[in-house]
C-alpha cells in the first residue's frame, strides 16, 4: 500500500485557515491558556531551582589550648564554659516566662 503524497505548502495553509476558521474565539482563548499555563509553570521550577537555598558561610571560632594543659585545668575550664551555658539558657527561659505573660496579659 503506497504512502500519500506530500502535500505542498500552499495546500497546508490552506488546510490550517479551514481549520482556524471553523473554532470559535473562546476556543482559541482555551487553547492558549491551555498551552501558557504548563509553560509558566516550568519557567517557575527553573527560577526556582536557580534560587540560592543553601545556608550562607558560617565563621565557626576555635579555641587555641596549650597542649601542657592539666585535667584539673580541663575540668575547669569545662565547668566555666557549662555555667555560661545554664546562665544563657536560664535568660532565655527568663524571656520566654515574660513573654508569655505579656501574651496572657493582651488575653492572646
Amino acid at each position: 500500500m503506497p504512502l500519500p503524497r506530500p502535500s505542498s505548502p500552499r495546500v497546508l495553509l490552506q488546510d490550517l485557515r479551514a481549520f482556524a476558521a471553523e473554532r470559535r474565539p473562546h476556543q482559541w482563548l482555551a487553547a492558549g491558556v491551555a498551552i501558557l499555563m504548563p509553560i509558566g509553570i516550568i519557567i517557575l521550577f527553573i527560577t526556582d531551582g536557580r534560587t540560592n537555598i543553601m545556608p550562607g558561610e558560617q565563621i565557626v571560632y576555635v579555641d587555641s589550648w596549650r597542649a601542657d594543659r592539666t585535667d584539673a585545668e580541663i575540668k575547669a575550664q569545662q565547668k566555666k564554659d557549662q555555667a555560661e551555658l545554664d546562665a544563657a539558657r536560664k535568660e532565655r527561659q527568663r524571656q520566654f516566662q515574660k513573654l508569655d505573660k505579656d501574651l496572657d496579659r493582651l488575653g492572646i
